[in-house]
């Protein structure tokens, strides 16, 4: 592999978030593609990878830190890998443009407003971190304020000033984390101005997007994750179709103008109610969401007499696990199209799926978050035909 001599990015060695940025990007896919037949070959043919065609600015997710430096100035950017002091970052090639200059905005704000940023250290202070969301198709953007206090001195003049500087923002929420711990929102928010939410457009279909809710950073490959998925699935109108691991519904709702039902499982309550306002928002009577575990739903479904002909399971980068893997192989679906974040855990799910009576049709996997480590895939898999007597 031919390295860059010089990084595009003076953070490179203090940020870690991009480890193969010294590569030219085309070897980058090369590179993750030999890591993925590596893996996963095993198993069947790896298609070719399927890249960007501008692997820049396409996080629409974006979280700054905050903190004070060493001469007691405002700083605002990432965690250094493994440790909590902060990196300055005022622009990121990866991340929304947008974003990131509402961030620089805020943290030159802050002493108009004699906000101070909260110390770790002594507990002392309120702001801890801003974070950005924004739709890349309808151009809403979300502002998440977190704080260590709900009392919010000057808050109108902020906004003020805040808003002419950026009339793009949408919607501003107020998050209270007062708690020391590494999560960065609390249980607790407040909106302070807008609808305390936004809405963007994926696949062709309209999902709201709150502060807590999952939603793709990429959206770009998401469409193209998706759309290979919803091709697995060889849906013809006439299927029952499970979506497991469902977050606020998207793959689902993707699917759903060319199945017969689909029905949603999520654990995340509050992803569940998103959801369900998502199929509401798209018009479609054919979609149901419940909040719970998967396995355990899928155990039900069979004891009701209800079988899934198709499951979409999107798993988080942990995988699966033995009871939803032990219940999607008793239910027996036809297709199986599995959505994975970590090859290394999909490679330990697909065998025992095989095990279990699955074959592995198709592999496809996806580049979602060029510049770093990370392969995303989607893997046909279809039940194996009992040999005749």
């Amino acid at each position: 592999m031919r390295e860059n001599k010089s990084s595009p990015c003076a953070l490179h060695k203090k940020c870690g978030g991009c480890q193969l940025q010294n590569l030219p990007y085309p070897e980058q896919l090369l590179l993750k593609q030999r890591r993925a037949v590596a893996l996963l070959g095993e198993f069947g043919h790896v298609e070719d990878i399927i890249g960007m065609d501008t692997p820049l600015h396409y996080r629409n997710k974006v979280h700054a830190a905050f903190a004070l430096d060493s001469r007691r100035r405002i700083v605002s950017g990432i965690y250094q890998p493994g440790s909590h002091a902060v990196v300055p970052v005022d622009e990121c090639m990866i991340e929304d443009e947008t974003a990131d200059g509402i961030i620089r905005d805020i943290r030159a704000m802050l002493p108009d407003f004699k906000i101070q940023v909260f110390d770790e250290r002594n507990g002392s202070g309120w702001l801890r971190h801003v974070l950005v969301k924004r739709g890349f198709q309808t151009g809403q953007v979300m502002v998440v304020l977190v704080a260590a206090s709900p009392i919010f001195q000057l808050q109108k003049p902020f906004l003020k000033k805040l808003l002419a500087l950026h009339p793009e923002i949408s919607t501003v929420i107020l998050n209270i984390n007062d708690r020391f711990t590494p999560v960065v929102l609390g249980s607790r928010e407040k909106i302070i101005y807008g609808s305390g939410y936004i809405e963007d457009i994926l696949c062709g279909k309209r999902f709201r997007i709150s502060a807590k809710s999952f939603y793709q950073i990429n959206p770009v490959q998401t469409q193209a994750l998706y759309a290979k998925a919803v091709e697995f699935a060889a849906l013809t109108g006439k299927e029952t179709v499970l979506d497991a691991y469902c977050g606020i519904g998207t793959i689902g709702i993707t699917a759903a103008d060319r199945a017969k039902q689909i029905v949603g499982v999520e654990r995340n309550r509050d992803a569940v109610k998103d959801a369900i306002a998502n199929a509401r928002l798209n018009g479609l009577k054919n979609c149901w969401f419940t909040a719970g575990d998967a396995g355990k739903y899928m155990e039900q479904m069979a004891a009701d007499g209800i079988k899934p002909d198709v499951v979409f399971m999107d798993p988080p980068r942990a995988g699966s696990d033995e009871r939803f893997i032990s219940s999607l192989i008793k239910s027996a679906p036809r297709r199986v199209v599995y959505v994975s974040c970590s090859p290394e855990t999909l490679r330990r799910d697909l065998d025992m799926l095989i095990k279990g009576g699955f074959r592995v049709r198709r592999i496809q996997p996806v580049d979602m978050f060029p510049f770093t480590n990370h392969i995303e895939a989607v893997v046909l898999l279809e039940l194996a035909e009992k040999p005749r007597r």
